[in-house]
């Protein structure tokens, strides 16, 4: 079964849109109740996936893709549906459902909707709208008073749901609030929201908030709905937003307060310095690096994958790091002169000082380090991060943010410790990204981005989702282009960077730091 695909139309004449996956009805299928996810493909790479949404035909998602259109280009685009059925996140372990395919032009300039002819089909609706530059982010907490009481045999399991308002008049959901269990005065949890999300950066566009009674067959009850503005709601900035709640015509005696808050978004040109630290794998399944077959083969003619790997993110990260000096570690080989297994080990040879000089002194340290040390294992990856977060722990005043780059060819041997280690370090100005090379299956690397699950270790919850993961062969240019294989890299793992900082100078009500001299700032960085 396919479904076909509806779109509004918007300007063709910009660069940078945000891709909204609305509404989907699913025709009449012979399955189960379950839940609904879609992936969004591009140029033969996965580029996302939605959340999943429990027990409807009639999912209505959150999550946005933001894409850059080309009008020369024609840049195709596949969605595959799925059931899930499991927490797993290998997607071949779930029902296919079916998929659809278009252009990124079609969903711009279309007004209608296609299927496949003569059969019954399900739709997704497929809109896009032209990003604003917007950089403000809104905090907010939400709570209510007296709802209305929707549950025979208890009072109501409320729930918010906020709406964009669109350029044809229509709604787009932009953010769901967690259920509060049988109350009828429930107070939700903070929430951050990027502005352009809610109103594309018009501070003067509704806003519809809807109030459902949560049911667990996913016939959720309507409450009530209200419609604001983010011009409306700022101006309630440290005092309470009041709004009545109605229904049709008939109102349901009840208050919202908003609380609302502002967190500005422009750190890294406010002097937060980035820290940057790699670690490579020297474990054994990289094969030997004198060997063309191996992982880490030094090729007169090309860069292997680590070094692609290393390069896209370094030369980037870069940039944002005043001294250019990055500790480099390997973990997982033996060392000489007696052969001692090390999992962090200095690829500078000096244990004083693991500092490279620019991504070209990692390189040439991790070339060296290939010719003196033993390939071997596990592939252990708590030593690194903890020593990472010990440097972070040492300074969490919002001047200084840690980036890891962790480069590997297999599965974590220390699962328990490595999470562990990364839900201790979520509470720290840090951020960790996993890049998978090889041919490996990388399933079990998955828990650690917290994108869907939180990592979680002896019943503590990460704090934030620090960990991004991806595998290097989805990057990789079927023509052979490494410098276009290293920019599709890059693009994906630092996209969630500056969230990340937000997400830690928010959760400490850090502010920007103001404009410094040019003087040098001390202790950028500290041995790890």
């Amino acid at each position: 079964m396919s479904p076909g695909i509806e779109a509004e139309a918007v300007p063709r004449s910009i660069a940078h849109y945000i891709l909204l996956l609305s509404q989907a009805t699913l025709a009449k299928m012979a399955v189960r109740w379950g839940d609904y996810g879609y992936d969004c493909q591009g140029d033969g790479r996965m580029f996302g996936r939605t959340e999943v949404i429990d027990n409807t035909r009639n999912p209505d998602f959150v999550r946005k893709f933001v894409l850059d259109f080309f009008f020369e280009e024609k840049q195709n685009l596949r969605f595959d549906v799925y059931n899930v059925d499991s927490r797993s996140c290998n997607i071949s372990k779930h029902d296919f459902l079916g998929q659809t395919f278009c252009t990124l032009g079609e969903i711009i300039g279309s007004t209608g909707g296609r299927g496949i002819p003569g059969k019954k089909c399900g739709v997704i609706i497929l809109s896009a709208e032209e990003l604003s530059n917007c950089r403000d982010i809104a905090t907010m907490q939400l709570c209510a008073n007296k709802l209305d009481k929707k549950d025979f045999f208890g009072k109501s399991d409320p729930f918010l749901v906020f709406y964009r308002s669109n350029e044809d008049g229509t709604f787009t959901i932009c953010h769901k609030t967690e259920v509060i269990k049988n109350t009828l005065n429930p107070v939700w949890q903070p929430f951050t929201i990027p502005v352009r999300a809610l109103c594309n950066g018009d501070y003067d566009r509704t806003v519809k908030v809807d109030v459902y009674d949560w049911d667990r067959d996913g016939s959720h009850d309507f409450i009530g709905e209200f419609t604001t503005s983010y011009r409306e709601l700022s101006r309630g900035q440290n005092q309470f937003n009041v709004y009545e709640v109605r229904q049709e015509m008939e109102m349901v005696w009840c208050l919202m307060i908003f609380v609302v808050f502002f967190v500005n978004s422009n750190f890294i040109s406010n002097r937060t310095q980035l820290n940057f630290t790699v670690a490579i794998d020297f474990t054994a399944s990289n094969g030997n690096p004198s060997q063309p077959t191996s992982l880490h083969y030094m090729s007169p003619y090309q860069m292997n994958a680590y070094a692609m790997a290393l390069k896209a993110v370094g030369e980037i990260i870069q940039d944002y790091d005043s001294d250019k000096l990055f500790p480099a570690y390997g973990f997982g080989a033996k060392m000489p002169p007696d052969s001692k297994i090390s999992h962090a080990f200095p690829l500078s040879g000096d244990s004083e000082n693991p500092n490279c000089v620019g991504i070209e002194g990692v390189l040439e340290a991790y070339f060296q380090s290939l010719r003196t040390v033993q390939l071997y294992g596990p592939t252990n990856f708590a030593p690194v991060i903890n020593k990472v977060a010990n440097c972070a722990a040492e300074i969490t005043d919002g001047s200084q943010y840690f980036v890891l780059l962790m480069i590997t060819d297999g599965v974590i041997s220390d699962m328990v410790q490595t999470k562990e280690a990364v839900v201790n370090a979520a509470s720290l100005p840090m951020s960790i990204i996993i890049v998978g090379v090889g041919p490996a299956e990388f399933d079990a690397m998955e828990e650690l981005d917290g994108d869907e699950v939180r990592v979680s270790s002896r019943g503590r919850l990460a704090e934030r989702d620090i960990v991004q993961f991806v595998p290097f062969r989805d990057y990789i240019d079927r023509s052979g282009n490494q410098v276009l294989s290293m920019a599709r890299l890059a693009k994906d793992v630092l996209a969630e960077i500056p969230d990340q900082l937000l997400s830690f100078m928010k959760s400490r009500s850090i502010e920007p730091r103001p404009a410094i001299s040019s003087s040098p700032l001390p202790g950028l960085h500290r041995h790890i």
